[in-house]
């Protein structure tokens, strides 16, 4: 049907009117503290909604539904681990970081094992999070491309643009508040395409089940019962029950866990109680979301009559769901879907552009202890908010620019996305393992311990074909073997 006159108007004004709400929204910050963490007085419900619209982003818009197209439902294995690694969080983690005034999740391997620790981690999330968020705003320009003919590079240009602007002025209170009005937009576009979608197929639902069944497949399945013909093709099968529930759980913990793109809004709840209540709302969440547009995705299946995605002349199945959005939404619901991809994108962006910036200057530019954070005089607080601003600039250009180096890539990009964040997850969260439950463990056996969970990880990747759901696992178990040695030796030897 194309883009109509009216589809252009509703996404330029949702672009400009969320850029201007959210500065409004902000008000005014007086110290880094209100500008990274909201002066610790957001609402748990606002948070908890902010972490889905954070980690959303694309991937899960046109990503998660490109998967069941072109496969099955597996994937809700992982996102089965994802609520357990939740609740282990708020059960473990989350009592950790209300037990001292923390600014960020490296706070606390600064204060367990000291500032060279906190510095190195916070460096290595930095690196990581600025490839990983480069992977998901390339995600954003696909339909973007798709439905203005503008090239790649422009369209990244556009979006960041105006998710930059509203981060940079209104701090993490505009975030938040953005991202939970940013959640509903996406999810309305995606409930209005699956309802068109179940009303042209002529026997609704039906043809769902049809296609997804037909030619002896099963595309509902969820638990994949095989384990291969030996241990190295089990490691390496994607989805497998075990790999999936157990990878799911790992990468949530140091997701959620160690990395300040999420923990940082964990931080900013008024206490312990409240930000574990955000956490388990975001579970539960999760798991219907992504049941949700794996399901979408099978009803495309059913829309394109069970032809791959191939035969319909693309080269992805990311590329899927915007063919649909541009060839058969009505005037106004394009419009409304894709101001939903741009929601999803602009939400995770926002996310990561504040948490670098956080993380930069809280944890390796800024040396004053959190604990005189409160006496600071007003000119200090003018600074701190000066610096703020500054390395929030810094990250959203960098980010952008970032994006470019993706533009090439044919492979689905939410596994990219994971895989990417699965090589450092591992070596965080073993870590924090170490600080949390090894007390006898040092500064020097932790970084003994993360750099060996660093190495087992490039060894996992050129070495061999283990799937990417078992490499936070892999990187986490080495990491707290090469810690407790490292204390058992070293400690023997000095």
């Amino acid at each position: 049907m194309g883009f109509s006159l009216l589809d252009y108007i509703i996404v330029a004004v949702y672009l400009v009117g969320v850029t201007v709400a959210g500065i409004l929204i902000a008000g005014k910050q007086k110290s880094s503290r209100d500008y990274f963490l909201g002066g610790k007085e957001m609402s748990w419900w606002s948070v908890g909604f902010s972490i889905v619209a954070s980690e959303t982003s694309t991937l899960t818009f046109i990503s998660i539904p490109g998967l069941a197209y072109k496969s099955d439902m597996h994937f809700l294995q992982v996102a089965i681990g994802y609520f357990i690694g939740r609740l282990l969080v708020s059960l473990i983690f989350i009592p950790a970081y209300y037990n001292g005034d923390l600014e960020t999740a490296y706070d606390f391997l600064g204060k367990r094992f000291g500032l060279p620790l906190r510095k190195f981690t916070s460096s290595v999330f930095i690196v990581t999070r600025v490839l990983a968020s480069g992977v998901r705003l390339f995600a954003t320009a696909i339909p973007v491309h798709l439905i203005t003919g503008f090239d790649y590079t422009t369209s990244i240009f556009l979006i960041g643009i105006f998710t930059l602007a509203y981060t940079y002025l209104g701090g993490l209170k505009a975030v938040v508040a953005m991202d939970v009005v940013q959640l509903f937009i996406y999810l309305g576009g995606a409930v209005a395409s699956m309802i068109l979608i179940l009303q042209h197929l002529p026997n609704g639902f039906s043809d769902v089940i049809h296609f997804a069944t037909q030619n002896g497949t099963n595309k509902f399945e969820i638990w994949n019962l095989k384990f291969g013909n030996s241990f190295v093709e089990f490691l390496s099968s994607p989805y497998t029950i075990i790999g999936g529930i157990l990878g799911g759980t790992f990468l949530t913990m140091a997701s959620h866990g160690t990395d300040q793109l999420l923990v940082q809004r964990l931080l900013g709840c008024k206490t312990k109680r409240e930000s574990q209540k955000a956490l388990m709302l975001d579970a539960t969440f999760i798991v219907l979301q992504f049941a949700f547009f794996l399901m979408l995705g099978l009803c495309l299946y059913a829309f394109y009559n069970g032809v791959s995605f191939q035969q319909l002349g693309l080269k992805s199945s990311d590329e899927i769901f915007p063919k649909f959005i541009v060839e058969n939404l009505p005037t106004g619901i394009a419009g409304l879907v894709v101001a939903g991809v741009l929601a999803s994108a602009m939400g995770t962006l926002s996310s990561s552009i504040s948490s670098l910036a956080s993380s930069s200057y809280l944890d390796l530019f800024k040396t004053k202890n959190v604990e005189t954070l409160h006496a600071t005089s007003l000119q200090e607080q003018n600074k701190e908010i000066f610096w703020s601003k500054i390395f929030t600039l810094v990250w959203g250009i960098v980010l952008i620019g970032g994006a470019m180096l993706f533009t090439d890539t044919k492979n689905p990009v939410v596994e990219i996305g994971l895989k990417i964040a699965s090589v450092t997850y591992g070596g965080l969260l073993g870590t924090f393992f170490l600080g949390l439950l090894f007390k006898h463990t040092t500064q020097r056996d932790a970084f003994v311990g993360f750099i060996c969970g660093l190495l087992s990880m490039v060894c996992v990747l050129y070495f061999s074909k283990i799937d990417f759901t078992w490499h936070t696992f892999i990187g986490c178990t080495v990491t707290i073997i090469a810690g407790n040695l490292s204390n058992v030796i070293l400690k023997n030897n000095s």
